[in-house]
């Protein structure tokens, strides 16, 4: 007959890490799919307007955005309609700045297909409007897009 030995030390056995890499590299690899990239964070409310005829930009890479609305923060900036560049605050007179340093980022072979792109809140007066793109054809920023969104041109008040 055999004999049964109990051995009084038992030692639990390691983990098995051969596929934790596995399973770090599908997180991120999940985190990375459903995490969207914010360019600029708003101080303005936009509403954008509706438009039937609405087309996709092909290279949001090559845009530049202006975005005009009335400031979401209305005890400090007031209540007027202003414009944002990025991340802060500007007037029209700083825009010609703008598009010459959003110029100097892109190659040379991009800079014919820059694209200046207005978000502009459905409640501004063209006004103002009229004056940004006074200011973008001084420094030879002519094309121009408005940001829309797709539904009827119809007025829901």
């Amino acid at each position: 007959m055999s004999r049964f030995r109990k051995n009084d030390k038992k030692e639990t056995p390691g983990i098995n890490t051969g596929s934790m890499s596995d399973i770090i590299f599908m997180f991120l690899f999940f985190f990375m799919v459903i995490t969207t990239i914010r360019e600029a964070t708003l101080f303005v409310k936009i509403v954008a307007p509706s438009a039937t005829e609405v087309q996709k930009l092909e290279r949001k890479n090559l845009v530049s955005y202006i975005y005009i609305g009335a400031p979401m923060n209305k005890a400090t900036y007031g209540t007027e309609p202003r414009i944002q560049l990025n991340d802060q605050f500007a007037t029209v007179s700083d825009i010609a700045e703008f598009i010459e340093k959003e110029r100097a980022a892109r190659n040379e072979a991009d800079k014919q297909f820059l694209t200046t792109s207005l978000k502009v809140d459905k409640e501004v007066k063209m006004g103002l409007v009229t004056d940004i793109k006074q200011e973008l054809r001084k420094v030879g920023a002519f094309k121009i897009n408005y940001s829309t969104k797709k539904g009827s041109v119809v007025d829901k008040k």
